[in-house]
């Protein structure tokens, strides 16, 4: 039985409710590690310093969000050397920002983490940011990450059943004013849970990025924002043409189970200030591509689908969910139509992050507002 509790969404005041006013939510999508996508010089790196920069200028821009991946590859497995946990990065900058909302990626079935330490951890964090931290929960989708753990990968719709009682308690134990004892179908137990203090606004924000049926069950049910992929691929026309059915799936979900989601998707931002200097752009990472051992792992995820399928337009490889190339202008008409679709918020990436984060606030923010997009 799932327990139900109320949304930061719905508390008025809250940072989540305040998000949720602007029209097209903004976002920035961390690496936290190397990513060797082309030969084109960039500035860069996985440090924290360098993302805390990122993301404490997204913050000074009226940016909603930050988010990171999180993944768990053996020796070897990554684009370079070194990856960042974004459970501990994304929680360590709510003390060098104000306004930004601060979503860690956290693979809740890997170990797996308590409930207890969850619900601790993430009520911490709650206090720490005040109000502005959030969960982008993750059940695993690489055999690789689940064997690194000792487990077996677990079937796909079985991993949501498992999150899905996690979640019933973690948010029992944000919520119950007296002791709370559980036991079902995971290997972990409660009795007598109790944790203080409690979040500020009911609990912390909650996402999950997720393509398949069952994820969108889990998420009418539980979060706040639905971090969605292209169901055709990273062109931006066949993500336009795709999308429309998708998303309507996944708020016609919501409302049979009583509830308002929002969806967030990741656009690699490609832009100079003419058309002429934009392709040669693109078109430089593009023809300068490495084949990293990034991503050369089985995978049972539904969401990059659209990526094999050849009935779809496909982009230059440019990273990210949807390419978005082209002037201020262009690109502006390019997240009209993204809203348009359903969108609510777009996590931006960037190929060269804190030059091209500053353009974006210069060249393409001004022209958001002038369009509708931004309050």
């Amino acid at each position: 039985m799932t327990f139900e509790t109320v949304s930061p969404a719905d508390i008025p005041g809250s940072p989540l409710a305040k998000a949720f006013e602007q029209p097209l939510m903004l976002g920035v999508f961390l690496n936290l590690q190397d990513i060797r996508l082309s030969t084109v010089p960039t500035t860069n790196t996985w440090t924290f310093d360098y993302n805390a920069e990122v993301v404490r200028k997204a913050d000074d821009l009226g940016f909603e969000l930050a988010f990171s991946r999180t993944q768990w590859l053996p020796k070897g497995g990554y684009d370079g050397e070194s990856s960042l946990d974004a459970f501990v990065a994304l929680g360590a900058m709510a003390a060098i920002t104000r306004n930004i909302l601060l979503i860690s990626t956290i693979h809740v079935l890997y170990g797996p983490i308590h409930p207890l330490h969850l619900a601790k951890y993430g009520a911490t964090l709650d206090h720490i940011s005040k109000g502005r931290w959030g969960i982008n929960i993750v059940t695993g989708h690489r055999a690789i990450e689940h064997e690194m753990f000792g487990w077996d990968r677990i079937e796909h719709d079985t991993r949501y059943e498992l999150a899905s009682e996690l979640f019933d308690v973690v948010q029992r134990l944000w919520s119950e004013n007296e002791n709370y004892s559980f036991e079902g179908k995971s290997s972990w137990k409660v009795r007598n849970g109790y944790i203080t203090p409690k979040p500020l606004f009911g609990r912390p924000v909650l996402v999950n990025a997720t393509g398949s049926e069952a994820g969108i069950a889990f998420a009418a049910q539980y979060s706040d924002i639905v971090f969605i992929t292209s169901p055709g691929g990273a062109h931006i026309d066949s993500a336009l043409e795709t999308l429309p059915p998708h998303i309507a799936n996944i708020k016609d979900a919501a409302a049979r189970a009583g509830r308002k989601v929002r969806t967030v998707i990741n656009p690699v931002i490609v832009s100079r200030d003419t058309e002429r200097e934009t392709l040669e752009y693109a078109n430089a990472i593009s023809n300068n591509k490495i084949n990293g051992a990034f991503g050369g792992y089985d995978s049972d995820a539904h969401a990059w689908r659209g990526r094999k399928d050849a009935s779809h337009k496909q982009g230059l490889g440019l990273g990210g969910n949807i390419e978005i190339v082209g002037t201020p202008e262009q690109v502006v008409d390019q997240l009209l139509a993204l809203k348009k679709t359903g969108i609510d918020g777009v996590q931006l990436g960037f190929y060269d992050f804190l030059p091209e984060i500053g353009y974006f606030g210069e060249r393409i923010l001004p022209l958001l507002k002038q369009a509708g997009l931004r309050l």
